[in-house]
């Protein structure tokens, strides 16, 4: 992999003078740049051939890495259904047009896209919902499970949920992920935003479970009742995933708000629907007790927005991280659409990158939707590359610290014809995984006459599961360093240094 970082400096430095970009918030070395890619309502997924269904995974990879993106958060139950191999759900209709159908030929998509985001060095987080079953009038199979247990169900807006009361459906959720993590390479697992129903299109308001709360509340408040069913699905399935691999992060995205000031002297100055009072989503509570790794709170709305200013909420989150990492969700199209009248800025995307940035729990940001940035809407794509995520950026890491994965060693530079690789041995672990296996590699590009520092990110020229990258013609004097990442993003102390000769 060429590089030629003199130029795209060069290039960075005239794009920041000529168009206002910010020089004081530079981009870190470490920061979540994630992507949402949804199959649900995505018809282009459907009316495809298996074989371009693979290709549109490599598009959507290759357009996000090209943007500067280091994750995918793909959606492989949307509801209670599978993009993949699964004995526990059908297929997923979004997929093949058909609930139950399978694709033909056969593959696995979510195998397949972690392949694919793996080897460009990206990570890749399976997402899931755990609640919905329909996403309306669908008539299901007579062999479904709210066939068989239809008291474990419950419908509302003419849409079927898994009764979030019923242990048995908080136990066949955790079966569902505990399969995923079990039999697959995924970097985390993701849920979203949807616990308890939202509000109906016609302002209805959920209120279809006073068979399970006469059953199960014991007296409870009811909203406290049902807020404690989510809190016990979100531990179990803390427990579930920590079980299995250790390292497999847990993330969740909530709704934007999570209580509103004038119901709550913690809440933010906002006024919109609330997690904790609409949705039964007690966020701060699962972040206070480490059920989650990181939160991707939903900020949606424009900076100003009246009833859910992004500029405040962004600010209120880190406040509330509770020792969680913050990876804020931003809706591309209302980015691109809305001026920073303030900052007199065309659209919000820089403003809303540099306030992130600037705050110190704030550890990244994932794009609503991935399409829209892989489509380059109004330029988002373009503005992402050139400018706010023009360099690599590792994933932030976690878990302890102190520990570092061992370094590569026996780094080489290999002519191959006109072509000059870079190579070393593979750093080997035993047969069974650990958090401290190296899954990838990170390789450092330094000038003549530039001073080994791998703090700097501009000197990231790849990161690769493979021991060997291509460096193209690299010039006399110039030296390379590799280091290890493991599972947790924590990386080794860099390898000797190679210089061209």
């Amino acid at each position: 992999m060429t590089k030629l970082r003199k130029i795209i400096l060069w290039v960075a430095m005239m794009i920041i003078a000529t168009s206002g970009a910010s020089a004081d918030v530079p981009a870190p070395k470490r920061e979540f740049r994630g992507a949402w890619l949804h199959v649900i309502g995505q018809t282009q997924w459907r009316n495809k051939t298996v074989e371009q269904q693979k290709a549109y995974i490599r598009e959507q990879l290759d357009k996000l890495k090209d943007a500067g993106c280091n994750a995918a958060i793909f959606q492989v139950r949307p509801h209670a259904d599978a993009l993949y191999i699964s004995e526990l759900e059908p297929w997923s209709e979004w997929l093949t047009g058909k609930r139950g159908k399978a694709p033909d030929p056969m593959y696995d998509p979510l195998q397949y896209a972690i392949e694919q985001a793996h080897e460009r060095g990206m990570e890749l987080h399976a997402w899931l919902n755990p609640y919905r079953v329909t996403p309306g009038n669908e008539t299901l199979p007579a062999d479904h499970l709210s066939k068989k247990h239809p008291e474990r169900f419950f419908k509302f807006d003419n849409k079927v949920f898994f009764d979030p009361a019923y242990q048995e459906n908080r136990d066949f959720i955790c079966e569902v992920i505990d399969d995923i993590v079990k039999r697959y390479d995924v970097d985390a697992i993701h849920i979203d935003d949807y616990f308890y129903p939202y509000p109906a299109s016609n302002g209805a308001r959920f209120n279809n479970d006073d068979a399970s709360y006469k059953k199960f509340g014991n007296g409870m408040n009811r909203a406290d009742w049902r807020r404690h069913n989510v809190d016990l699905l979100i531990e179990q399935i803390h427990k579930t995933i920590k079980d299995r691999k250790p390292w497999v992060r847990f993330g969740v995205s909530p709704f934007g708000i999570w209580r509103n000031q004038k119901n709550d002297p913690r809440g933010s100055e906002s006024s919109g629907l609330q997690n904790y009072d609409d949705l039964y989503a007690d966020v701060l509570l699962w972040a206070k007790k480490g059920w989650v790794d990181y939160l991707s709170p939903q900020l949606y709305w424009s900076l100003d927005t009246k009833a859910a200013p992004t500029r405040k909420l962004l600010q209120w989150w880190n406040d509330n991280a509770n020792g969680v990492d913050i990876y804020v969700g931003y809706d591309v199209q209302r980015t691109m659409n809305s001026a920073d009248t303030k900052a007199g800025r065309p659209n919000e995307l820089q403003t809303k990158v540099e306030m992130s940035r600037k705050l110190p729990n704030i550890k990244g940001n994932v794009w609503w939707h991935g399409y829209w940035v892989t489509g380059d809407y109004k330029g988002a794509a373009k503005e992402l590359t050139n400018k706010h995520q023009s360099t690599m950026a590792l994933v932030p890491a976690y878990g302890d610290q102190h520990v570092r994965p061992q370094k590569p060693s026996g780094v080489r530079l290999v002519k191959e014809k006109d072509k000059t690789f870079i190579e070393w041995d593979e750093v080997r672990h035993g047969n069974s995984e650990k958090s401290t296996d190296v899954v990838k590699y990170v390789v450092y590009q330094y000038f003549p006459d530039e001073k080994t520092d791998i703090e700097n990110p501009e000197t990231i020229i790849c990161v690769s599961p493979y021991t060997k990258v291509e460096i193209g013609s690299p010039g006399k004097g110039e030296h390379y360093v590799v280091t290890s990442l493991d599972r947790m993003n924590r990386e080794s102390e860099p390898s000797q240094s190679v210089t061209v000769k």
